[in-house]
């Protein structure tokens, strides 16, 4: 698969403040599969007795990856919104581990990807939690901040 997006995806994967404050690594991609991942680090633990990493950063970090597999199905980057997100957590990760995310967009429509993700350490067979999301397409086209506001008064 060739196509502009696949150029921009290592700096998708990191390139926001949040993503890459928290160490995100873009992993490849094998035909519409994407893969990130996050190495382990003390500050991301969720649980210190344990040195699991925090399920904020699973749910964030398959969010992520849902959206760059949106990206990859759709050959271009065009803004996207998470409209729905249900994580399933099957086990705890494994302590001091690197967490690795793919994802898959399995249906495309005019305006809405639908995506299939999994967080684990080894292979996408032994998931460490599971995701089913949705994302809105062309999000912020056309529109800017306050866009929504009448001016001189409140939002109508």
């Amino acid at each position: 698969m060739t196509s502009p997006i696949l150029d921009l995806l290592p700096q998708l994967a990191s390139g926001a403040a949040h993503t890459h404050a928290l160490g995100f690594a873009f992993d490849g991609v094998d035909g519409d599969r994407v893969r990130i991942r996050v190495p382990w680090r003390e500050d991301l633990v969720g649980d210190p007795e344990t040195g699991v990493l925090s399920g904020g950063l699973v749910t964030t970090l398959l969010d992520h990856v849902g959206g760059l597999a949106a990206w990859v199905v759709l050959g271009r980057f065009e803004t996207l919104a998470t409209l729905d997100l249900r994580v399933d957590y099957m086990r705890a990760a494994a302590p001091r581990r690197d967490l690795i995310a793919e994802a898959r967009c399995y249906r495309l429509t005019r305006s809405v990807a639908f995506v299939r993700a999994w967080a684990f350490e080894d292979t996408v067979e032994d998931p460490v939690a599971a995701a089913q999301s949705a994302y809105m397409l062309g999000s912020g086209e056309g529109r800017g901040a306050g866009v929504n506001l009448r001016a001189g008064g409140p939002a109508a």
